[in-house]
């Protein structure tokens, strides 16, 4: 049976999925419909995708201004912290962000809902994270604000890696003042 914990953001979820053992291997579940829907999460899958990613990568925090996509998301080999950042509008706790510890050992998902910024810090090498998108990939409003933002705070667990790394595109991310001046909020 998938366990499932609302957060401290209205719509988010952390969720344990069904998971079963023997000598033959394993099986894991992390998505039913009908589980979902009454947890009144309305994910409708358009597209999944996969990141492999070094430790140290931080990718995000990203989101669509347009478009906006709700996620599952979890990883399937290795850790990763997880951040997500509020940016909905009229949210009593826009700008306020919370991180999660996602590995393929406590194989726990996080349902993010529309509205959300999103990113992750890679703990170990080769990790490959998964997204299971609602809603279809709009890279005219692909967007995101700086990793490091100082109004945002969001403390990362630098101590466990060497050093970040960033893609061209996440090192040019505006800042989350910038974002409010472009955007205000993002429809939730």
């Amino acid at each position: 049976m998938m366990q499932f914990e609302p957060q401290r953001f209205h719509g988010v979820w952390l969720i344990t999925p069904f998971y079963a053992q023997d000598t033959r291997g394993s099986f894991l579940k992390p998505f039913e419909q009908a589980a979902f829907q009454e947890h009144g999460i309305a994910l409708e899958p358009y597209e999944v995708f996969y990141t492999s990613s070094a430790k140290g990568t931080i990718r995000g925090l990203h989101f669509q201004y347009n478009s906006c996509q709700d996620k599952l998301v979890s990883v399937l080999d290795g850790a990763a912290y997880d951040v997500i950042v509020d940016l909905r509008e009229g949210s009593s706790t826009f700008g306020q962000w919370q991180g999660f510890q996602l590995s393929a050992r406590n194989r726990r998902v996080l349902y993010v809902p529309k509205g959300f910024a999103h990113g992750f810090l890679a703990l170990e090498e080769d990790t490959l994270f998964s997204y299971l998108c609602g809603g279809r990939y709009d890279p005219a409003s692909d967007s995101g604000i700086i990793w490091n933002d100082p109004e945002l705070n969001v403390r990362w667990p630098l101590h466990q890696v060497d050093g970040v790394i960033l893609s061209e595109k996440d090192q040019a991310l505006p800042s989350f003042s910038q974002f409010r001046e472009a955007h205000g909020a993002l429809p939730g």
